[in-house]
């Protein structure tokens, strides 16, 4: 796979900007798409009609204005048309009942995110290097 569109549905600017500094910083050609809410996340899928838009892998954080991330989640996940995308819950949230709840809707991992930023950017490393290098994914 030459290029991947990744969708990072994150709200926090801080969170958003580290992640696509360490996405930008690998020899992988991405494209990344922000969306910094919920509604606006499942309004993307509901308005999507060109194949070449659709991504490839979201990391999806929970805590998010308007729908959560859960939301969001179970909204992709009963889709026949995004269900196969994977999925990834990168949030601040550690609890148990978030982690059973993404898994529970079919999350493909979770991911708690490190507070320290270079733990930060090499957690974003590894789960590109995962889902890009090694795990084969579905094309558009």
């Amino acid at each position: 796979m030459n290029s991947i569109h990744i969708l990072l549905v994150e709200d926090n600017e801080g969170d958003i900007l580290l992640t696509t500094d360490a996405l930008e910083e690998s020899k992988i050609i991405n494209r990344v798409t922000v969306l910094r809410d919920g509604k606006a996340a499942i309004d993307f899928f509901v308005t999507l009609n060109n194949r070449d838009d659709r991504p490839d892998l979201i990391l999806l954080d929970i805590n998010l204005p308007k729908k959560s991330g859960h939301e969001v989640l179970q909204f992709i996940k009963k889709n026949e048309q995004y269900n196969q995308i994977p999925v990834i819950m990168l949030t601040t949230s550690s609890s148990e009942r978030d982690i059973l709840s993404a898994y529970k809707h079919y999350a493909n991992c979770y991911i708690t995110k490190p507070i320290d930023v270079s733990e930060f950017m090499t957690a974003i490393a590894k789960i590109q290097d995962f889902w890009i290098n090694i795990v084969s994914i579905p094309q558009n």
